[in-house]
């Protein structure tokens, strides 16, 4: 089981579950069933209420997670501090923090918080920031994450505008030759990750289309992993 985002491909699609569609009263079986079922890594989203209209989990929850499962878990922290809150999320057990290059804090010093932490680090772009401003940082991070929706809830529709941003992304990651994982994140079920895919994103989160899948998360997770032959078509 590899917990080391570095270590992770970026040549095929991974999937990363979000716990945030899951049944909480029942949130480790949630999470067991999903690796089961062949996810990669497992996406825990934070919220303060502040940054976004919404409040989800702290610490407290990923480290009772932490004991029943060894999966990565990839921490989306979408709230205003990130740099305050670095440590005690990694001590919780997140192996990777993203946060979003729109908080207030400046961006340099929470990369260098969340290094300093021990955990791999992404920056999230919502659907009005321009591609470009994710640039100057690409060779300093291990993921980018394009949101697809309006950052806070669950069940949004989703932004097929944000692809010209995912391509554009992807295009420079492999004009400078990164390992950089590009994610993305907002409506994502079996037909818009093949437009996910072919716009350069190969790390896909997705929590209703695969935690209330019709058919079962092992479909859910296969539906997604099949775009791996769509990947980087439409760069």
């Amino acid at each position: 089981m590899i917990n080391d985002l570095r270590k992770l491909p970026t040549d095929r699609i991974l999937v990363s579950p979000s716990v945030l569609a899951s049944d909480f009263g029942r949130l480790d079986e949630e999470i067991t069933r999903a690796a089961s079922a062949g996810a990669d890594v497992i996406h825990l989203d934070v919220m303060d209420g502040h940054f976004v209209p919404n409040i989800s989990f702290g610490p407290p929850v990923i480290k009772s997670i932490r004991k029943a499962s060894g999966m990565l878990f990839d921490t989306h922290l979408m709230i205003s501090e990130p740099m305050r809150y670095a440590k005690a999320f990694a001590d919780a057990g997140s192996d990777h923090l993203t946060f979003h290059l729109e908080c207030p804090e400046p961006t340099g010093d929470v990369i260098a918080a969340i290094r300093e932490a021990g955990c791999t680090v992404g920056i999230s772009l919502k659907p009005a920031t321009p591609a470009e401003e994710i640039f100057p940082w690409l060779d300093r991070i291990d993921l980018v994450l394009v949101m697809t929706v309006e950052p806070g809830f669950g069940g949004q529709s989703f932004m097929a505008d944000q692809m010209a941003k995912c391509a554009a992304i992807k295009r420079e990651i492999l004009r400078r030759g990164l390992h950089v994982q590009l994610e993305a994140d907002g409506g994502i079920d079996a037909e818009t990750v093949k437009t996910v895919a072919a716009h350069g994103a190969n790390m896909i989160v997705a929590g209703t289309s695969v935690f209330r899948h019709r058919a079962g998360i092992e479909t859910a997770v296969a539906e997604l992993h099949a775009a791996t032959a769509l990947l980087d078509s439409e760069l």
